[in-house]
């Protein structure tokens, strides 16, 4: 992507993928779901997973699974509230800057 992707789209794009399962999902199937929407390294993806949990955005727990620990992140009340907020506002941007692509003002 030609485009930088700024921490608050980065944010909404992970709340987006853990919103899918309710029951939570677990680390590398986040970054392999924002993969398939955005190039990013899990070494980006993990803080940004920590930062979410620290806000209170995700709940965290271990399970085990195939003799390891997997972590599952849920998405908070809080964090489905944040997403919401940046759905509008993603609809909102989108659209000013399609309107403007196709010529508009």
């Amino acid at each position: 992507m030609v485009f930088n992707t700024g921490a608050a789209l980065l944010d909404a794009i992970v709340l987006a993928v853990v919103s899918q399962e309710a029951e939570g999902t677990y680390g590398y199937k986040i970054t392999q779901d924002v993969r398939n929407v955005l190039n990013v390294s899990e070494s980006t993806l993990y803080p940004v997973l920590r930062r979410l949990q620290k806000d209170g955005c995700l709940s965290v727990c271990d399970i085990a699974f195939a003799g390891r620990n997997r972590r599952y992140y849920k998405l908070t009340d809080k964090g489905a509230a944040q997403l919401r907020l940046y759905q509008e506002e993603w609809k909102n941007y989108s659209s000013k800057i399609t309107r403007l692509f196709e010529g508009g003002v």
